[in-house]
């Protein structure tokens, strides 16, 4: 992989619905060298499909983390699902692994079984990541577009008319909505191990008081290194960085330490990526049911 690669992917993960003569106007080369460069990319496993997350919380879901560490993945992923259905999986380097799971009953007393139920293995952090109460709507042509859009993010306008019977201004009205939405990504799962010559690596950071505010200083003084745009909760903040220098990733992760406002910061370098979409195909599924015509979470 080289520099090119790397920018690419960095617009692919930020939306990847960017038309590739676009993202070519942005690195500096022609939008047919742009597919090239990603047809090889999934040639060689690094990206390993497109992806449309949504963040719980605007299907009515609470979301609970784990940070623990132990080997035994399938162990971790056996008991987290007896507390809920996973959000994400990320097993990292040194046995740590960060999953994520969808809840709707009280977040605290589900920490609560959590903790006897990871009794078995090192928990390093349970916690919640609260949003910042942001309202939510989404009608039923919304949840219609999104099971579309679940198998084929990229999918074009005039594709989702045929499968839906909706029209095309339809389908461009809603898909700005949903591009536009703080809680829906459009994105790629990609592989770390097949970043040859870079490393991807995340920080957890936690934050004393103003997110918003503490973030803007990370972006000034970092953003050139994000591979992709932060995930921001109420007091967490989780950066996505790249690196040519295993030593930088220490550096980086002191220096976010540094600035005012976090209380901590944990490095993490992912093995495997995943988000499982079951939680959200059955929440449709189900909201589908619903006798209203709007869905609203707060």
């Amino acid at each position: 992989m080289d520099r090119l690669d790397i920018q690419i992917l960095t617009q692919l993960l930020n939306n990847c619905r960017t038309p590739d003569r676009k993202i070519g106007q942005e690195v500096g080369i022609s939008g047919g060298a742009v597919k090239s460069r990603i047809s090889k990319m999934f040639d060689r496993k690094v990206i390993e499909k497109f992806a449309l997350k949504i963040e719980p919380p605007i299907l009515g879901y609470n979301v609970l983390y784990f940070v623990v560490t132990g080997q035994d993945l399938e162990y971790i992923l056996k008991q987290a699902k007896l507390l809920g259905e996973p959000f994400f999986v990320v097993p990292c380097v040194g046995g740590i692994t960060v999953c994520s799971i969808v809840i709707k009953e009280d977040p605290e007393k589900k920490i609560e079984l959590a903790k006897n139920l990871m009794k078995d293995v090192r928990v390093l952090s349970i916690f919640e990541a609260k949003n910042f109460g942001f309202r939510y709507e989404l009608t039923k042509t919304d949840l219609e577009i999104i099971e579309i859009l679940l198998d084929d993010p990229r999918a074009r306008i005039d594709q989702i008319a045929k499968s839906t019977g909706l029209s095309t201004k339809t389908i461009t009205r809603c898909l700005d909505k949903l591009e536009n939405n703080d809680a829906m990504q459009f994105t790629l799962v990609y592989d770390p191990r097949k970043f040859t010559g870079y490393i991807p690596f995340a920080i957890l950071v936690w934050v004393e008081k103003d997110v918003k505010k503490t973030l803007v200083r990370v972006q000034e003084e970092f953003g050139e290194s994000f591979l992709q745009k932060p995930f921001v909760a109420m007091n967490q903040i989780v950066l996505f960085f790249y690196s040519d220098d295993i030593f930088k990733l220490d550096e980086i992760t002191q220096n976010v330490r540094k600035i005012n406002g976090i209380v901590s910061a944990d490095l993490f370098i992912p093995r495997k990526i995943s988000f499982p979409e079951q939680w959200v195909k059955n929440s449709i599924k189900s909201a589908k049911k619903s006798k209203r015509l709007h869905l609203t979470y707060q």
